[in-house]
């Protein structure tokens, strides 16, 4: 179920996943809705483009540690790929 910041006061919160359009962002709410998790959901600006790189806002879609691993895997059998941080080597 969608919550409020105030919902997870000591609780760290892992990015999922990001989502670039409504329908997406909408699709995604619904899937973790029907899972019972509970997530918090905030707009956020993201680089996209490959030539003309830009700022965009995206709906980012965070879920408590202990929910992170469900989550993913949920995404990933929905055919959406989760959110991975990138490292530097």
């Amino acid at each position: 179920m969608r919550r409020e910041e105030d919902f997870f006061p000591d609780q760290e919160l892992v990015l999922v996943y990001i989502a670039k359009r409504l329908r997406e962002a909408k699709s995604i709410e619904e899937l973790f809705d029907q899972a019972g998790l509970d997530y918090l959901v905030e707009p956020d600006r993201y680089r996209g483009g490959v030539l003309f790189v830009r700022e965009l806002i995206g709906a980012f879609f965070y879920l408590t540690e202990a929910d992170a691993p469900r989550g993913r895997e949920l995404l990933t059998s929905s055919g959406v790929k989760p959110y991975e941080p990138e490292t530097i080597d």
